[in-house]
């Protein structure tokens, strides 16, 4: 049997196939964007533009100070990333190396040429060669295929990429206005720690306060300030890593509003998440076009493993004073000391790496899905009783507690301690409820890609006495 894939018939199929090919490829007016405009669009409601020139960057800017002339939304925020991040900017240049990759291999290789002079007394020779490239233009076809898939692979992370960006940016945002909602509660809670502490002061002064009880109102006073400047820091942290993840200047333009969205009437519940994401996973489908491309790889190296160099050349010699010789002529490489068997072995190795790590990328895409969808769950539960349970109930104590004071059942120092456990069940919902959107956001990422890292924050409950035994 005859087992050499560069029959005369093979030779003539492939050069009249890279003649077609080479004839037909150009490059697309959009650069493949549209692909990954059509693939995000069903997961995202904002725009996803390529600013390669002077206009369209003039158009994204116009775009991105309207949206920053008024408080952002979360989706207002990852609009200005998605048409302002340098970062996914510079990844979309990557789809125009691809892309000219597969161009590239779509055209047929250009012929060398070579002319010589030589001289025997009065004799003068020329001699004139025109040589192609045969192993480029038999496997042409071949290399077309895997330039094609790996700039589909290209397009597929790129998706991906934009999709990551706007989690991260929603997540900032999340993060930056629970931020200041908690810093404005500190600092209430500064205000009514000052005065227990100012209070405490004077009724020692005049001799009807213990030293004891001074300096634990001054303790709490001191506790308070403490948490105010860490609040304080925690906010400027998070709005620059919004502006960072936007693409943005400075922060001196960043509106946002005054706290976190409310929670919705309930979470949907996903039976066949595992079966969502092994169906949605941009990664896995990614992982996928890789096998294949490795598995074409190893194709192409065991057809090519005896022919490194393979040369088709056309040859024309004339003198002064013999006749004209013609010929053609095919030079090649003798495989004696490399058979391609290193080439090959290589080529199997990668293609059995890229099994296995398919085979990883299933099961860790089945457990990511499962621990965001339990997360996004429990912390829905735990976000929803903080707001319907305890801090009701804070609530009740505290109006009780007026009442109290307003009938001299209880003193100042009473109530000012009630004020302060408020506020602190008030603090605990809004971290509740900053951790229910980053497992929202987290879950919606799980079900396309690998998400980033979950954060399971520990929410702290609310004293149950904060006055200290009053």
């Amino acid at each position: 049997m005859n087992t050499n894939p560069f029959t005369p018939r093979t030779l003539v199929l492939a050069v009249l196939s890279a003649t077609l090919l080479g004839g037909c490829a150009s490059f697309s007016e959009d650069g493949g964007l549209d692909a990954i405009q059509s693939a995000t669009r069903t997961h995202l409601q904002q725009d996803v533009v390529w600013t390669r020139d002077e206009a369209s960057r003039s158009a994204s800017q116009a775009r991105v100070d309207a949206l920053l002339a008024q408080p952002l939304s979360a989706d207002d925020a990852v609009q200005i990333a998605l048409l302002n991040n340098p970062g996914l900017q510079a990844a979309f240049n990557t789809l125009g190396i691809a892309e000219a990759d597969w161009v590239a291999a779509q055209r047929l290789p250009n012929p060398g040429f070579s002319i010589g002079r030589s001289t025997r007394g009065s004799e003068v020779e020329w001699e004139r060669s025109l040589h192609f490239n045969l192993a480029a233009l038999l496997t042409m076809p071949m290399r077309a295929d895997i330039e094609q898939r790996l700039f589909e692979q290209t397009r597929r992370a790129l998706v991906l990429d934009v999709l990551r960006l706007a989690a991260e940016t929603r997540k900032a945002w999340v993060v930056a206005v629970a931020a200041g909602q908690t810093a404005e509660y500190q600092n209430q809670a500064m205000e009514a720690a000052e005065a227990g502490a100012e209070l405490a002061r004077r009724m020692a002064q005049v001799g009807n306060w213990s030293k004891l009880k001074q300096v634990r109102e001054q303790s709490f006073y001191a506790d308070a300030a403490l948490a105010v400047a860490r609040a304080g820091q925690a906010k400027l942290a998070a709005r620059e890593r919004l502006v960072r993840l936007m693409g943005l200047p400075n922060a001196g333009k960043l509106q946002l509003p005054d706290r976190l969205p409310d929670l919705p009437a309930a979470v949907p519940a996903l039976p066949d998440v595992e079966q969502q994401a092994m169906d949605s996973r941009i990664d896995l489908q990614m992982t996928k076009l890789q096998t294949e491309t490795l598995a074409k790889n190893l194709g192409l190296t065991r057809s090519t493993r005896f022919i490194n160099v393979l040369e088709l050349g056309i040859s024309n010699n004339s003198s002064n004073e013999d006749p004209t010789q013609r010929g053609y002529e095919i030079s090649f490489e003798l495989p004696l000391f490399d058979f391609g068997q290193s080439r090959v072995v290589a080529a199997e190795s990668r293609y059995r790496q890229a099994l296995e790590l398919a085979r990883e990328a299933a099961v860790n895409a089945r457990s990511e899905v499962r621990e965001a969808y339990t997360l996004q769950q429990s912390q829905y539960a735990i976000a929803r009783h903080l707001r319907d349970e305890v801090v009701p109930l804070k609530q009740r104590i505290s109006e009780e507690n007026v009442l109290r004071y307003n009938g001299m059942l209880i003193g100042v120092f009473e109530l000012l301690a009630d004020a302060r456990s408020q506020i602190a069940s008030v603090n605990a919902a809004i971290e509740a409820q900053r951790d229910f959107w980053l497992a929202d956001a987290d879950l919606a990422m799980a079900l396309v890609g690998t998400p980033g890292k979950m954060a399971v924050t520990t929410v702290s409950s609310a004293p149950a006495d904060a006055g200290g035994g009053h």
